[in-house]
């Protein structure tokens, strides 16, 4: 087993963006410095929608400009729109990220698109991004299990994951949004979808709704899969996801893959600072 794993830090913008209280952008921003600070490569901090759908993410800009920007970390934003794109380049956006959904339901409820629909949408912001040299990672939500549809057919999953590695997003994000994948779902998908994407081009998003993300991480390494989406504190859950618990926690997957013998490049001791910070901001605050 290749013993080289990352974790891409996704707490700053999934783990915040549910929380009903309002966090300070100064917050927000400091919490981004630590964990810059604890050694992640990759953190998604922001996220350029509408936010009249999610106010919490309406001071991505102001917090992309206050970033301390650690010499090679590179700071990404979710975009949903062209207009997005153009929000999140003109903040100074390292990359950008795009999400599909495998579930019709879903889709509907978290974009007001079908799936094509929604697809039809990214696409010329995967070609705005490549005409500049942007990166640009792609997620799929609902990919076992959807709040509104129920099981997902596994090949629902492998073609929205074709059609975004098509577009030319650079890695895929497979995301088990309501937390109720098992290891046998994780394990049927992976073995179908690796047929199609090579897994060093995929990553695992697994939520801890039932308890059970470190298992699927054990079996996504199994398949080769070695970067896996972790939220400081275990913040999170979805706004359009009704009972999804937070994601797995990046704290949580640190000690798991250090126990493995699996190197990750994260310091322990800084990352368990910023997790009681990023808890901290479900509370009180720090204006």
């Amino acid at each position: 087993m290749d013993d080289q794993v990352e974790i891409f830090e996704v707490g700053p913008r999934d783990g915040l963006q549910n929380e009903a209280r309002m966090i300070p952008t100064a917050d927000k921003i400091a919490l981004c410095d630590m964990l810059s600070e604890a050694g992640f490569s990759r953190i998604e901090v922001a996220s350029f929608v509408s936010p009249k759908w999610v106010p919490q993410m309406a001071d991505g800009a102001e917090v992309l400009a206050g970033l301390s920007r650690a010499t090679g970390v590179s700071y990404a934003a979710l975009t949903p729109n062209l207009r997005g794109y153009e929000a999140a380049i003109s903040a100074n956006a390292d990359e950008i990220a795009i999400f599909g959904s495998a579930s019709e339901g879903f889709s509907r409820a978290n974009l007001n698109r079908s799936v094509s629909e929604a697809l039809d949408m990214f696409a010329p912001v995967a070609d705005a991004a490549a005409a500049i040299g942007v990166p640009v990672r792609g997620y799929v939500s609902c990919v076992t299990h959807c709040p509104y549809d129920g099981a997902v057919p596994v090949a629902n999953t492998v073609a929205v994951a074709q059609k975004l590695r098509a577009m030319g997003c650079y890695e895929i994000s497979l995301g088990d949004t309501i937390g109720q994948a098992e290891a046998a779902d994780i394990r049927a998908l992976l073995t179908a979808l690796t047929l199609e994407i090579p897994a060093h081009l995929l990553a695992g998003h697994f939520h801890d709704t039932s308890g059970r993300a470190l298992l699927n991480v054990a079996e996504a390494l199994d398949h080769g899969v070695r970067v896996f989406d972790g939220a400081v504190g275990g913040l999170g859950g979805c706004p359009f996801a009704p009972g999804a618990a937070g994601n797995v926690s990046s704290e949580a997957l640190a000690a798991f893959f250090s126990a493995q013998g699996l190197a990750h490049g994260l310091d322990h001791d800084v990352l368990a600072r910023a997790g009681e910070f990023a808890r901290g901001l479900r509370g009180a605050g720090h204006e």
